[in-house]
């Protein structure tokens, strides 16, 4: 591996139907299967954390192509990540639709900003080839 910057820990056990804490016991959750679209109160998912993980890396990653353009921006990021059924080997796959609305810039510019973010998240390169991320840029 490269030079390594950060390690974090994780620990699931039971599955899609279990329980997953962090190593500093700050995520400390009880999983549940969704029934559907439906997502039972009270527990969570592993779709639920990826959006989380996914949404926030991605906003530091635009929040950092911004300020190398010299660019004072508002963002927020909502990831919508969707389990979808796979019809090269009839399982289950995932897709992501990251909304990103920026305020500050143009139009034009908050799209320029986004793919450029895109390209250096780390989530993103994570993802890249592996399943389908659609981004739908907002400027406000």
């Amino acid at each position: 591996m490269a030079d390594i910057m950060l390690t974090t820990k994780a620990t699931a056990k039971g599955g899609r139907e279990g329980h997953v804490k962090s190593d500093n016991g700050v995520i400390d959750l009880d999983l549940s299967m969704p029934k559907g679209d439906e997502i039972p109160s009270g527990v969570s998912n592993p779709e639920q954390l990826f959006a989380a993980g996914y949404a926030a890396c991605y906003d530091g990653a635009l929040n950092l192509m911004a300020s190398k353009e010299k660019k004072k921006i508002d963002s927020s990021i909502t990831s919508e990540v969707s389990l979808m059924k796979d019809s090269a080997d009839g399982g289950v796959k995932i897709g992501v639709v990251l909304h990103v609305n920026i305020e500050g810039v143009s139009q034009g510019e908050a799209e320029e900003l986004a793919h450029k973010a895109h390209d250096f998240c780390p989530y993103s390169k994570a993802t890249r080839g592996n399943i389908d991320v659609e981004l739908v840029v907002t400027a406000k």
